[in-house]
This record gives structure tokens, C-alpha cells and sequence, in this order.
């Protein structure tokens, strides 16, 4: 090895190898010494049982089916209150539109009963005594105001339609914006949450979804309630013991609805579990990431048998279904055929003995015939909003958490730069385990200076970095900038202060100069010598240079004309992107880790020598200790803890009490007797 303080003795060397080979496992002695032989033939995927039983139970699951294990009076119960939130979550979007939706709704159900008690006005008028062209000149006012009724209950409608159109789309844009707002900004630790993560992804997957539905599918059910209620009100209006014909007409197609809508929601859920593994099997035979390795294999056909197994499945699960449904039609059919058989009897009865007028006979007719129809959308759409409903207080819980767990603000904000950050005893444990990551770490950073953090995985490197960048709050200690403690300040006036290069950035689907800007948080805006000077820096200026449209070029493949990027490449443009940023702060978290031996070297040199800068604070965090030998200070951590400081040479320097080489001389060494191992013989 040559260079300043990078000199390794031989013994040291010679023991390094021989500790490394001594490590490296051989393989195991003996047949089966961890595993027995795997059958000779076995099922790609679990057999048997029920099919909810293959797969983990899926978080856009949970509600599935609800409604069907739910009475429908706990149903009717609960509808008063999910209508008013969602009026009121209609009211807070558009005011005016949602009353406009209201009063024209109202309307359009008043203008249909005075519609069915004209008509009976026209039936008085064509079934009374005298010559037909008399009786049909005495039909024509009562015609024409039924026209007419109709006529304003279709230009009312219209305006409900056209009231939906606007509302919909504010509802949708309002809830969506609070939603991602508010997550967007929840502190990190409940990022790293998994049970956050899921809680997130079924809010947005089921809970956004069933929330924006919530009005059109609100404003379905008020018109069929409105509709059944009105023609309740003709029967009442027209003789009180109609209301019980109603009742006797409807109950027998209402029970057969409610089995159905059973059945169908929970076959949902057996169909669901079906559908999640036939698109596993689909997302493998059209996924380009796996396309290679399916060719390669020539796993087309197993795939495919696979897939069609589970079609199968759903094709019986499917067939199944629709013989229930039939089943539960022909007894709704049936019975319902009987009860209005029935109904309609006692009617004919009722007029025939006097107690009720031919004409007043005629309009129960039509208002217990369109009843019969209404009553089927009320049951579906009772049902639909209930299951929903739960949808959505799983969403409102969510956003409650949301509230409760943004970055703290006091109104107050960092400077521009920092001339020195002080780190005293700081601790941190992960809020999930409660397991400490850091213990009484403390540091002083210095503007114009470049420090290392190293170490085994896990030590805590880059738990100090997040801390640092105020994506972390402590547990306990302090972290202060130039004497004010972050907990102080606005948590985002940290971090916004502080640029972070990581070793699998994002790959933005964006164009090529927003990919570099948007480091400073903007993708429409740039400052073109500060960009170029980046990119120059980072060698992403011949990644760019190579692109078809250069910096408007869109690194992505999701868009016509767009690009993909390597590995290497796409890590050239995120440390751009850091050097951009222009922060008091410059984190790179193994950032060269994807780039080949010369693009590293250049980035090191920049970032640690031609970048330099008196009022920046740089932190390497590495793996490879070669490219730290440079910093002015290289922090050793293990197990949370920081056991050794100081620059390259005095590390190097550095033994334990017991006369040990320390632990960054031990790493070092082990590293550099690797390369010395495959030097080309006769080559100094």
C-alpha cells in the first residue's frame, strides 16, 4: 500500500489474512447436515383448506364481507351518522353545491309523489261516467300536470346530476390533499413503522377510495329513500290500509335482496384471496424486472399452469356465486310473486267492495310497482355505505394519528449556517423496539471540516445522520447548532439545512435537471451554474450529456421517450443532486457504493478536496475505509456507542489497554490485505 498513514506492517497483514481465511466458511461435511433431501415433487403453492387460509389476510381485506355478518338494524342505526359525516365532509368542500344537491334532491322526490297523486286525477277523471271524448277532454289538465311534474322532476334531476359533477371532484381533490399532506410530513420514526406503513397504504388503497365514492354513493341512496318514502306517502294519502300492502308486496323481494347482497359480499372475500394469488403469477410473466430470469429458466409453461390453476378456481368460485344468486331470485321470484299476488287481490277487493275508488285503486297500483323496484337500490346501497363506513373510520383514525405525529414546530428556525454543531450525550431508541441505537454518543462538528462515521452494520452510523439531519428527535442527550438546541426549533428548518445522499437514492420519474434540483425542493425551477457546476462535480454531466434530450430528458420509462439509468448512474446524479442542495450539511451515506472504481475516485476527491467549503459541515459515512483516510475526523461506532476518534494516522496509531491494535487499525488492515493479496506479482 502506498500513501500518507496508509502503511500496514507485515505481521499485520499476515494475521489480518490469516483471521480473514479463518472466518470464511467451507462447505458442510456430510450429506444433509443442515436440511434433509427435499421431496421429489411438491405444490408451488399451499393446498387445500379454505382459500382465505393460503395467503396472509391482506389489509384491504379486513372489512370485506362486514356487511353481510352485520344485522340490518345495526345497519339502519348507523346510517344517520355516516350521512351526516358525509355531508358534512360535502359541506366543507363546496357549501353551496351541497345544499343545492340537498333542496334539488328533496324536490325531485316531492315532484314524484305529486306526480303519482295526479295520476290518479287522470285515472278519476278517464274511469268516470259519460262519453270517452268527455272523460278524455276532463284527463287532459290532470295530463298535463303530470306532464309537467315529470318534466320538473327530470330538470331537478338534472340538477342533482350536475350538482354531483361538481361536488365529486372537490371532495375528491380536498380529502386527497389532507391525506398526502399530512403523511408526507409525519415525522420518520413513524415511517419506519411497518404497522404505520400498512395503516397508510390501506387508508390510501380503501379509505381515500370509499371516502371520495362517499357522495355520489350518498346521494344514490337519499333518492331511493326518498323515492320509497314519497310513494309511502300517495298509499298513506289515498287510504291508510294501503301502507300495510306496501309492506306485505315489498318484504318478501327486500329479504331476497338482503341474501343476495350477503352472498355477493362474501364471496368477495373468498374471491379476493383468488384474485391476490392469480396476480402474483400475472406480475411475474409481465414484470420486466423477471422477464430475464423467466426466459432464462424456461419457467413460461410451469407459470402459466400455475395461473391458470387459480383461474379455475375463480371460474368455479364465480359459477358458484351466480347459482346462489339464481337460487335466492327464485325465491325472492316466487314468494315475492305470492305476497303481491296477494296484495294485489286485497286491492281488487278493496275497490270492488267500495272501500277504496277505482282511480284511487289504479295509483296504489303504480306507487306499490315502482315501490317493488326502489326497494332493491335502497337494500344494495344500505349496504355499500355501511362496509364503506368502516372503510372510512379507518381512514379518519389514520389521519387523527397523522396530526398526532408531525415534525414539532415552535415558530422558530435555524440560521442559514452552522459554524459548529455540538452533539452531548446524545441517546436514541427505535420507538417500535424500545432497543437503544445510540448511547451517549457526543461530537463536535466544525464548519469547513469533513468527518467519517464507520463501522460495523448496525452500529449506529446512520441512526447519528438522521439525528443530525433533524429526522430523528433524541431520546435523550443534546443536539445543538451553533448553541441552539434543535428541539427548539422547527424540526423541517433542520433539515431543510441539511442535504443527504444516500446509497439507494430515489429514482425520481422526473426529468433530468428536476432529478438534480429537486434536492433544493423544487422541480421547476433551477439555477443553470449551479446545476452545471454540480453535475460536473458528481460526473453525472456525461450521464446527462448521453441522454437523448438531455436535461429535459425524463429518467423514466413510464413516459414516452424516457430513460432508465444504471445503478452507477443513478448515484451520480443523486450526489449532484446533494451538491446542489448548496446545505450547511453534506451526509453521504456510502453513496458511491454502485459506482465503478474511477466515478468513486472522483467523487471523493471533489466532495473531499475541490468541493470543500469553509462553511460546510461534510459526514462520510463508508464501508470503505480507503476513501476516509482523508477526513479530518473519522468517528468509529459499534453497538451505539462511539469507541474511537481521531484522524486516519492516529487511529492507525491507536491500540487498546490490553495492547490490541484498535478496532478502525483491525478494519483497516483486514481491507487493505485484501487488495495486497491480489496484487499482480512483481508489482510494488
Amino acid at each position: 500500500m502506498r500513501g500518507k498513514g496508509n502503511a500496514v506492517s507485515e505481521a499485520d497483514s499476515q494475521g489480518a489474512q490469516n483471521h480473514h481465511e479463518a472466518d470464511i466458511p467451507g462447505p458442510r461435511q456430510g450429506q444433509g447436515a443442515l436440511l434433509p433431501l427435499p421431496p421429489e415433487s411438491a405444490a408451488a403453492a399451499p393446498e387445500g383448506g379454505e382459500v382465505g387460509d393460503e395467503l396472509k389476510s391482506a389489509y384491504w381485506m379486513q372489512w370485506d364481507g362486514e356487511a353481510a355478518r352485520t344485522s340490518v338494524w345495526r345497519i339502519l342505526a348507523r346510517l344517520p351518522a355516516i350521512s351526516r359525516r358525509v355531508l358534512g365532509l360535502a359541506y366543507r368542500a363546496d357549501a353551496g353545491a351541497t345544499v343545492m344537491v340537498v333542496v334539488l334532491q328533496l324536490a325531485s322526490a316531492l315532484m314524484s309523489a305529486f306526480g303519482l297523486l295526479a295520476s290518479v286525477r287522470v285515472l278519476s277523471a278517464l274511469f268516470a261516467q259519460g262519453a270517452t271524448s268527455e272523460r278524455i277532454h276532463h284527463a287532459l289538465p290532470s295530463l298535463a300536470l303530470v306532464a309537467g311534474l315529470m318534466a320538473a322532476q327530470g330538470l331537478l334531476d338534472f340538477g342533482v346530476a350536475r350538482g354531483q359533477a361538481a361536488l365529486t371532484p372537490k371532495v375528491r381533490r380536498a380529502v386527497e390533499q389532507e391525506f398526502l399532506r399530512l403523511n408526507c410530513h409525519v415525522r420518520l420514526e413513524a415511517v419506519d413503522d411497518a404497522a404505520f406503513a400498512d395503516e397508510a397504504h390501506k387508508a390510501n388503497d380503501r379509505g381515500l377510495y370509499y371516502m371520495r365514492e362517499a357522495v355520489p354513493q350518498l346521494i344514490q341512496l337519499a333518492h331511493a329513500v326518498l323515492g320509497l318514502t314519497g310513494a309511502a306517502g300517495v298509499l298513506a294519502v289515498l287510504h291508510p290500509a294501503l301502507l300495510p300492502l306496501l309492506v306485505l308486496s315489498v318484504v318478501p323481494q327486500g329479504y331476497a335482496a338482503v341474501r343476495s347482497a350477503r352472498a355477493q359480499f362474501l364471496s368477495h372475500s373468498r374471491y379476493s384471496t383468488l384474485q391476490r394469488r392469480i396476480r402474483l403469477f400475472t406480475w411475474i410473466l409481465l414484470d420486466r424486472e423477471s422477464a430475464p430470469e423467466v426466459r432464462a429458466s424456461t419457467a413460461q409453461q410451469a407459470l402459466l399452469e400455475e395461473h391458470e390453476r387459480f383461474a379455475r378456481r375463480i371460474e368455479e368460485e364465480d359459477a358458484r356465486l351466480g347459482r346462489q344468486e339464481a337460487n335466492v331470485s327464485l325465491w325472492g321470484r316466487a314468494v315475492g310473486g305470492l305476497a303481491v299476488g296477494a296484495t294485489y287481490g286485497v286491492l281488487g277487493w278493496m275497490t270492488a267492495t267500495g272501500w277504496l275508488p277505482l282511480a284511487a285503486g289504479g295509483g296504489a297500483f303504480l306507487a306499490i310497482r315502482s315501490s317493488r323496484g326502489t326497494l332493491v337500490s335502497v337494500v344494495l346501497a344500505m349496504h355499500q355505505m355501511y362496509e364503506h363506513a368502516l372503510w372510512i373510520d379507518d381512514l379518519e383514525r389514520h389521519l387523527e394519528r397523522c396530526r398526532a405525529l408531525q415534525p414539532h414546530r415552535t415558530g422558530r428556525r435555524l440560521a442559514d449556517r452552522v459554524k459548529t454543531i455540538t452533539v452531548t450525550g446524545v441517546r436514541y431508541a427505535y420507538p417500535e423496539t424500545g432497543r437503544d441505537a445510540l448511547r451517549g454518543v457526543s461530537m463536535t462538528l466544525a464548519a469547513g471540516s469533513t468527518v467519517a462515521f464507520v463501522g460495523a452494520n448496525g452500529s449506529g452510523k446512520s441512526t447519528m445522520a438522521k439525528l443530525l439531519a433533524g429526522l430523528y428527535t433524541p431520546s435523550g442527550g443534546s443536539i445543538s447548532w451553533d448553541g441552539v438546541e434543535v428541539r427548539e426549533v422547527d424540526a423541517e428548518s433542520i433539515q431543510a439545512r441539511v442535504a443527504m445522499v444516500l446509497q439507494d437514492p430515489v429514482a425520481w420519474p422526473l426529468s433530468a435537471l428536476a432529478n438534480v434540483t429537486i434536492g433544493a425542493g423544487t422541480i421547476t425551477e433551477a439555477d443553470p451554474q449551479r446545476a452545471l457546476a454540480a453535475v460536473t462535480e458528481s460526473g453525472a454531466d456525461r450521464v446527462i450529456a448521453d441522454l437523448p434530450q438531455q436535461w429535459a430528458t425524463p429518467l423514466s420509462k413510464r413516459f414516452k421517450n424516457g430513460q432508465e439509468l444504471s445503478g452507477g448512474n443513478w448515484a451520480k446524479v443523486a450526489v449532484a443532486r446533494g451538491l446542489y442542495q448548496d446545505a450547511a450539511v453534506l451526509v453521504l451515506d456510502e453513496p458511491t457504493a454502485n459506482m465503478d472504481a474511477r466515478a468513486e475516485h472522483a467523487v471523493y476527491e471533489a466532495v473531499l478536496h475541490g468541493r470543500r467549503r469553509p462553511d460546510r459541515i461534510t459526514i462520510l459515512i463508508s464501508h470503505r475505509l480507503s476513501s476516509v483516510t482523508g477526513c479530518d475526523a473519522i468517528y468509529v461506532f459499534r453497538d451505539g456507542h462511539i469507541i474511537e476518534s481521531g484522524t486516519h494516522q492516529d487511529l492507525m496509531n491507536h491500540t487498546t489497554a490490553d495492547g490490541e491494535p484498535g478496532e478502525y487499525r483491525q478494519m483497516f488492515t483486514l481491507q487493505a490485505t485484501a487488495y495486497q493479496a491480489g496484487a499482480v506479482p512483481g508489482e510494488e
